[in-house]
């Protein structure tokens, strides 16, 4: 009968491969979980439904919410008053030849890192600007933005909508498991350990540089012909870049500035108000507090800044509502995971791993939990929902055997990358194609030969490791 604590898992699994959808599936999962623990035919329901609302009503849970509905929002009303459209604007304005524009990509990043949606919206139109000035095809143009999107942002710290998720994720795993640890101290010290995302940076640093295409800038066309002759025009490719928007650059800049600024100004400040000192007091237990904290402050403040430039209130408002909500659906998959989080402690999902699967040697859970993230990952498209379902079997296993939890923690991350990269159901693969004017489909292949090669290295990497602990 231990056994019964696997079965939520195993139908997430099956389900969210075979519907290609993630919060159908993680839902299904915590109302089969709810009747393992009460069969009654209205007792399961209602089990269920006590453990969704148990997560919702953590005190952290309901922080990272805060965090990402004020993100989402702070990142509306940037778009509203044209800092995207404006950055995108000034960069084609002043920037002529391919090296420049692969340079303005790259050194991008250091503002526009919140989140791989937001990077793509940036940097495609500013590409598609570009296409008659670089001789390289739409695919490649494609695989370079994105290389710079998801594999870059979960390698960054702090000030992105990844982070709050991915510290979440860790936190109720580390609870499952019954062990001890500071997440966001985990996630810091699993970053290096994220090898398919340093693989693709740096193929994608090589592409960008020093690759020369042996085929003519048009043979990765995959757009309706008839739109042909606007293929290089970058107004109105994205919501975010459209010609009834105003064109000011500094109000992408400055909040996003804000946001990073005040969050390592509260991240240092709680640390001193809990005794801590020096270094030591920004890498504290409290950095969600200082995320939250940044994040709505930089916001009230941006609002009061349109204010006093006469942007009308109301407007403004529909604008920070219509931005927040487009974060609900990561919302409702975080309602999800924490559901089955709870369900799976009800059902002592942490004992059944430490008498189910001590015999795995602790070296090869990271190559093994990164496999089969991997393909995971692939076949939903989906990152975050890959965390969800994958890190607390990883967290649990990697206990039980006795694996270092950075290590398994940061092959779990990888493995969700690779499928945010790669899948032809993921956002990044859709949001660039769309921008590109390429066939989805056509492109994901395309990249998946190179997204192959990655996880290839760092799958020998995580076996590499394995004969060294």
């Amino acid at each position: 009968m231990e056994w019964i604590s696997i079965i939520p898992f195993i139908v997430v699994i099956i389900a969210a491969i075979w519907t290609k959808q993630v919060i159908p599936s993680l839902l299904f999962a915590v109302i089969v979980a709810g009747y393992l623990v009460d069969p009654h035919w209205l007792g399961g329901m209602m089990t269920a439904l006590s453990f969704i609302i148990q997560g919702l009503t953590d005190e952290n849970n309901l922080k990272i919410i805060i965090f990402l509905y004020a993100f989402s929002a702070l990142i509306g009303i940037v778009k509203m008053s044209g800092g995207i459209k404006g950055f995108v604007q000034a960069a084609t304005e002043r920037i002529d030849k391919k090296r420049g524009a692969f340079i303005l990509t790259w050194l991008s990043s250091l503002g526009t890192f919140s989140a791989p949606s937001f990077r793509i919206v940036t940097i495609g139109p500013v590409m598609k600007a570009m296409r008659k000035k670089i001789p390289m095809t739409k695919q490649e143009l494609g695989f370079v933005i994105e290389t710079t999107a998801s594999p870059l942002v979960v390698l960054i710290p702090v000030a992105t909508a990844f982070v709050g998720y991915m510290t979440s994720v860790i936190e109720l795993s580390l609870q499952q498991a019954g062990t001890e640890g500071d997440a966001y101290s985990l996630y810091i010290q699993s970053i290096p350990y994220n090898f398919f995302a340093f693989s693709m940076l740096i193929l994608g640093f090589y592409l960008s540089f020093f690759h020369h295409s042996k085929k003519s800038a048009t043979d990765a066309e995959e757009g309706v012909e008839e739109h042909k002759e606007d293929d290089d025009q970058w107004e109105d490719c994205h919501p975010a870049v459209t010609k009834d928007l105003p064109s000011k650059p500094w109000h992408l800049i400055i909040p996003l500035a804000s946001v990073i600024v005040l969050t390592f100004f509260f991240m240092y400040m709680v640390g001193i108000r809990n005794g801590k000192e020096g270094f030591e007091a920004l890498i504290n237990a409290n950095v969600l507090d200082a995320m939250v904290l940044g994040v709505v402050l930089t916001v009230i403040l941006f609002v009061i800044y349109l204010k006093i430039i006469s942007e009308p209130l109301r407007k403004m408002m529909n604008y920070l509502i219509d931005g927040g909500n487009e974060m609900m659906g990561v919302i409702l998959l975080l309602a999800m995971v924490w559901g089955l989080s709870k369900g799976s402690e009800e059902l002592k999902f942490a004992d059944t791993i430490s008498t189910s699967f001590d015999w795995i040697p602790p070296g090869f859970v990271a190559a093994i939990i990164f496999i089969i993230g991997c393909g995971l990952s692939y076949f939903i498209g989906s990152s975050w929902g890959t965390w969800g379902i994958l890190m607390p079997v990883g967290v649990s296993i990697a206990t039980v055997a006795g694996s270092p939890l950075p290590l398994v923690i940061g092959a779990v991350f990888a493995s969700g990358t690779f499928g945010a990269f790669s899948s032809p159901l993921s956002d990044d693969t859709n949001t660039t194609a769309g921008i590109l004017n390429l066939n989805a489909i056509k492109y994901a292949k395309f990249k998946l030969k190179p997204a192959l090669i990655a996880a290839g290295v760092a799958a020998v990497l995580y076996f590499g490791i394995s004969f060294l602990t």
